[in-house]
């Protein structure tokens, strides 16, 4: 049976040094970016909020669901982390998600690391909040609408900015890659539209000052962050009950045969979810699950409370 989730995202040989360094100094010049303007608007509330948001989104990327074909999708969450926490607090939240995913869990490869936060965590932050913004003062039906569409199409210009990256690299033809990434993944962004809409919906019924409606004490706002640990956990728990078939960018590298140009990271730790004491167990992809989370909240606190104090 299987428990622990697969690797998801690029791994080392998809994309040649070249692209890959071009990649890592768009991504570096792009967080650097996020840090300045996070640092001058991070108001109180944000720094604990920017913490759940992390656990959230690494404990939901655990869980792949199953779409057509025997293929499966996860959350990406960088349209969701951008609504709720405007596009650069979204994004560093994002760059600590996926930067643990590929230091701690070999999830993605280290030389393509930039390609892959760029891909998953700034594109889509900033799609998803690009669209949002123009609806900020609509009603909750339309912001929701509006939302759910900006969650697909972020997802939908995570794989098109990947189907270029291959293509530039020679992995695969242009035409192939581009036309089987964005349809594996036009199914798994209604998948990521859902889970978006439903964390939405969920913050407006409980923090709607969240997304600049109405107000709450400050005992529903320990309340709520309460709340976000526990589903997190709650998330993490149920991720050894994820899908076993292949992420899309997994179907689509085995169906056009480079699946094999994957490298192995050069290290592991806690490779694929696995504690090594534990082996390929439940309880395994659980406290991996739990640490992970953690881990990030750690770092986006750390981060948070560190650009606190600069602008202070």
């Amino acid at each position: 049976m299987h428990y622990a989730p697969a690797p998801l995202h690029i791994p080392d040989g998809f994309l040649n040094v070249t692209v890959s360094v071009i990649c890592w100094v768009i991504t570096v010049i792009v967080i650097g970016v996020a840090v300045s303007r996070t640092n001058k608007a991070l108001g109180e509330k944000q720094v604990p909020l920017m913490g759940i948001m992390a656990a959230f989104i690494f404990a939901a990327q655990m869980i792949n669901f199953p779409i057509a074909g025997g293929t499966s999708g996860h959350l990406l969450g960088g349209a969701l982390a951008a609504i709720v926490l405007g596009p650069w607090a979204g994004m560093l939240v994002m760059t600590a998600v996926i930067a643990v995913q590929g230091l701690l869990f070999q999830d993605g490869g280290l030389l393509v690391m930039g390609a892959n936060i760029f891909n998953m965590g700034l594109l889509t932050a900033a799609i998803g909040y690009g669209l949002y913004r123009s609806v900020m003062n609509k009603s909750t039906a339309t912001k929701l609408a509006v939302a759910g569409v900006a969650a697909w199409l972020s997802v939908m210009a995570g794989a098109l900015a990947t189907a270029l990256q291959l293509w530039l690299s020679g992995t695969s033809s242009l035409q192939a890659v581009t036309i089987t990434m964005l349809s594996v993944h036009a199914l798994i962004g209604i998948g990521e539209a859902l889970i978006t809409v439903a964390a939405l919906s969920f913050i407006f019924r409980t923090r709607p000052d969240l997304l600049g409606e109405g107000s709450v004490s400050a005992e529903s706002g320990r309340g709520w962050i309460i709340a976000g640990v526990v589903i997190s956990l709650i998330v993490i728990l149920l991720s050894p009950l994820a899908s076993a078939n292949p992420d899309g960018l997994e179907r689509v590298a085995t169906d056009l045969g480079f699946i094999d140009a994957g490298q192995a990271a050069p290290f592991n730790i806690i490779a694929d979810y696995t504690v090594p004491f534990l082996g390929k167990t439940p309880l395994s992809t659980i406290l991996a699950g739990i640490l992970g989370a953690f881990i990030v909240i750690g770092i986006v606190v750390a981060t948070g409370r560190t650009l606190q104090k600069k602008s202070s």
